[in-house]
């Protein structure tokens, strides 16, 4: 794709205000257009992967909105990656599925079989780490008895005759114009080209079984909340002869009350009491990677920023961590004594300019806490 990213309204030919439906019906009419059966355009693939990224960044509200206000520079360090998918035919089935496109002109029978789609949810600290898990996935896996052909043991798949193996039937009319094809999937064998006539006791002649299994994956340290991992050949058994589908297990980081995630950097607070900021205190702080100590000097200010270097996520698929800013927040009493009462009033009688000094304001510090 082209270093210069074009604007994904663009890109999807939709205005900025266009809702879901909208962008749906854009997004397939792309698809369809520039499906490698139809379309003449070399570069076909690389612009469906730009379609796709732009419909998949605008299709959900978070990217969204990142997007809106900040622009790809906002995406990139929000985090954000384009799923990583292989050929065109990977895209357009994790997309739309194997047979959207099957009424289409020369589209021949379906190469792979579906994909499934799993979610499984982590701690940010287990992002910060990286975690392994058990997803269960439904998938319709290949008969053992007749190995995916749907025959019974012994026989064969004949020939379809109605097709004559070609999985499709072609139309051909002459009009002032010339001549034009049209190509639909066989009704007979749906697009194989065989049909079954002894069928497999074990699947009924499907050729498939439902089947439970689990599969371990291995989230990478350092990954977003949404963004999906791929395990290529997990997903349901294709037709007799065909690759499996794709497993994708979208990953989904809970929220950690303690933080809050900007890209690779967390941001967090501390709370000190009005006298720990003004007298000095050493005070335990939350990190991802447990608690450090930090010493406050006689004096600190509310909105104050304390940089952890290297204590934020880690890049992923890089190298590095980002930071950890530690925002101070002090506490004011909400009771007093008469004892305490007097005690402040005679310090406040007693305070100058020169008591407090100089120093940022307290909106300065907290343009500096999310620079």
């Amino acid at each position: 794709m082209a270093s210069a990213k074009r604007d994904y309204y663009e890109v999807l030919g939709v205005p900025r205000n266009a809702d879901e439906p909208t962008l749906k019906k854009a997004f397939r009419s792309l698809a369809r257009e520039l499906h490698p059966d139809v379309s003449d355009d070399p570069n076909a693939e690389e612009r469906f992967r730009e379609v796709a990224e732009a419909y998949e960044v605008l299709s959900k509200p978070e990217s969204r909105e990142l997007y809106d206000r900040y622009g790809h520079e906002g995406l990139r360090t929000g985090g954000f990656r384009p799923t990583d998918f292989g050929g065109l035919s990977d895209l357009l089935s994790a997309f739309f599925g194997d047979d959207l496109l099957a009424g289409m002109a020369g589209t021949r029978r379906a190469r792979r079989g579906g994909d499934v789609v799993a979610e499984v949810e982590i701690e940010l600290v287990e992002a910060s780490r990286g975690a392994t898990r058990d997803v269960p996935l439904a998938v319709a896996a290949a008969c053992e008895t007749c190995r995916g052909s749907g025959a019974a043991p012994g026989s064969q798949p004949e020939t379809c005759p109605q097709c004559g193996g070609a999985g499709r039937l072609q139309q051909v009319s002459s009009t002032v114009f010339g001549q034009f094809v049209r190509a639909q999937v066989c009704p007979r064998c749906h697009g194989g080209g065989k049909i079954v006539t002894e069928l497999c006791e074990s699947c009924g002649g499907a050729g498939q079984v439902a089947e439970r299994r689990s599969l371990e994956v291995k989230i990478p340290a350092g990954i977003h909340d949404g963004q999906r991992i791929r395990i290529s050949g997990e997903g349901h058994a294709g037709p007799a002869g065909t690759r499996a589908g794709d497993a994708y297990v979208v990953v989904r980081v809970r929220p950690d009350p303690r933080f809050v995630r900007d890209g690779n950097d967390v941001i967090s607070t501390v709370d000190l009491t009005m006298t720990q900021a003004a007298l000095g205190a050493l005070l335990a702080a939350p990190t991802l990677d447990g608690d450090v100590e930090l010493e406050f000097k006689p004096g600190t200010q509310p909105g104050e920023i304390r940089v952890l270097r290297g204590k934020g996520m880690p890049v992923l698929q890089g190298f590095g961590r980002g930071d950890q800013r530690v925002l101070v927040n002090v506490v004011m009493p909400r009771r007093l004594t008469d004892a305490q009462r007097k005690a402040l009033e005679e310090f406040e009688r007693t305070a100058d300019a020169e008591t407090y000094g100089g120093g940022d304001g307290f909106f300065g510090k907290l343009r500096a806490a999310f620079r």
